[in-house]
């Protein structure tokens, strides 16, 4: 093996917890070219990775009715003499991508159908959590694996141009912040209630903590509703704005950037959330339909709240019934442990 090309998990917090994986891969081959081919929102996350060599962005899948998409399916991988290709998403497609490409050695999980597309195949583990099970199929192909928490590295520029963009938006510089993601990408289910979060927002900044929502563009609606409950407490009012939204505002190195400054990160299960354990924020994460055993952030420096109800974890994208899971978390509960950070 001297050129590798790895296909990178297609969700954020996945990506983030594939890589002890990867840096099992490092350490075992130093020598080997590592490259990450991974959708354009993903491909920025390697930039903080120093394990990695080079990045390719690579389109999401073809819709069926496109013909011309899945004719030129593996084109970005082909010709750059990769000799081998791991797979970390388990889905026929990411098979088919690196077959299609003419890379001779293709590893990943058997699952499904894709087994005749691997020439090494590897049975998967069940009740793993997700970076055990990534740092499995690196161990299972033959490389030793260590134990490990996810780890990316902000550089002091990011830190400087996250603490600029702060300031821009109301920040002195001076006192303690507490970051908030109230949205979450899988669906509804997994999201604390936004008036909840308003109320917790309001609750720290009587302590003179400020807030700083993030997220994706897609949790603008979401961090809407925070702002308002937030100024339906009254904490809003004052000369200087105590709560401040950065959501859509910020890739992910600005984003690390972002998380690296704040004392704390109160969340769903999330991208960002994994993003900022990685990046060594405290995380407390509320966890509802998804299953923390599986995906909660390691290490004792995190807290994870739950309500114990007999439906979790469900796994739906939106709740069929009333979203006891997460209404059951309490304010209270998510304030005294964001509160032991700052």
């Amino acid at each position: 093996m001297k050129r590798l090309v790895i296909l990178s998990p297609n969700w954020l917090g996945d990506a983030v917890m594939a890589l002890p994986a990867i840096a099992d891969l490092r350490r075992a081959a130093p020598g080997v070219a590592i490259t990450v081919a991974a959708r354009p929102a993903i491909a920025p996350l390697f930039q903080l990775v120093p394990e990695i060599d080079d990045t390719i962005v690579v389109p999401k899948p073809a819709a069926l009715h496109d013909v011309g998409g899945w004719s030129r399916m593996g084109a970005e991988l082909a010709g750059r003499d990769f000799d081998t290709a791991l797979l970390f998403p388990n889905s026929m497609h990411a098979a088919l991508v690196v077959s299609r490409a003419g890379i001779p050695e293709r590893w990943g999980y058997r699952t499904g159908w894709r087994s005749r597309l691997l020439t090494r195949a590897i049975p998967r583990a069940s009740g793993l959590h997700q970076v055990a099970s990534y740092q499995q199929l690196v161990h299972a192909l033959g490389f030793p694996s260590v134990p490990a928490q996810p780890r990316v590295r902000v550089s002091q520029d990011m830190c400087d141009r996250a603490a600029q963009l702060l300031a821009q938006n109301g920040w002195d510089g001076r006192a303690p912040l507490v970051a908030l993601a109230p949205g979450a990408a899988y669906g509804g289910a997994k999201r604390w209630p936004p008036a909840y979060f308003g109320e917790l927002a309001g609750a720290l900044t009587a302590d003179g903590v400020h807030c700083v929502m993030v997220g994706s563009a897609a949790d603008a609606a979401t961090a809407n509703e925070v702002a308002h409950a937030f100024e339906a407490c009254g904490a809003g009012i004052g000369p200087r704005p105590l709560l401040h939204d950065l959501v859509g505002r910020t890739d992910l190195p600005a984003l690390a950037g972002v998380l690296t400054l704040c004392r704390a990160l109160v969340t769903n299960d999330s991208g960002a959330m994994h993003l900022g354990a990685a990046a060594g924020v405290s995380v407390t994460a509320v966890f509802g339909p998804t299953d923390d055993a599986a995906t909660r952030p390691l290490g004792d420096a995190h807290a994870v709240l739950t309500h114990p109800v007999w439906c979790r974890p469900c796994m739906l994208r939106e709740c069929p019934i009333d979203q006891r899971c997460m209404r059951g978390v309490a304010v209270s509960a998510v304030l005294a442990s964001a509160r032991r950070n700052v």
